[in-house]
């Protein structure tokens, strides 16, 4: 035996079935009957037809908050007077494990206290957080700001 006598058992290997294309059972309507939407492409209703009532979810009470704001990624004082360095930007603080969805603003929040003069590099911060790191001799630099700053002075 060689390579080219190779076959497959008969009955193995099947044509595919080309519906529409001509006599031999499966021309014309091609077994989908006649007109109707079953009988188009792309046919069929979704898998959440209901009959053309209001659909489930729409029935059902609504309950509860959807927050449509903003969702930060929320760093603490405490957490920058446990860091070395002086300056914190987005990529030092991703660096440190402190920002871990990159897609997400950073704000500054007040809880704990800095005790040395730091530069933070921040999306936003709270009023309380802004006081206590200017309070050590540091600054915060709020990205928006500072962007619309220098679209000012250009």
């Amino acid at each position: 035996m060689k390579l080219h006598d190779l076959t497959p058992a008969p009955g193995s290997r099947k044509n595919r079935k080309r519906v529409g294309r001509g006599p031999g059972g499966t021309d014309k309507t091609a077994g989908r009957g006649h007109k109707g939407q079953k009988s188009r492409s792309g046919a069929g209703k979704g898998s959440f037809f209901e009959g053309g009532r209001s659909t489930l979810i729409s029935r059902l009470p609504k309950r509860g908050f959807n927050n449509v704001g903003t969702t930060y990624e929320v760093i603490n004082l405490n957490q920058l007077a446990n860091l070395e360095g002086d300056t914190f930007d987005r990529a030092a603080l991703e660096l440190a494990g402190l920002v871990r969805r990159k897609n997400r603003p950073v704000k500054l929040l007040g809880r704990g206290e800095v005790s040395r003069a730091v530069t933070v590099h921040v999306d936003a911060a709270s009023e309380a957080a802004v006081r206590a790191v200017e309070a050590a001799g540091g600054r915060v630099v709020i990205a928006q700001a500072a962007s619309e700053q220098t679209e000012q002075a250009g």
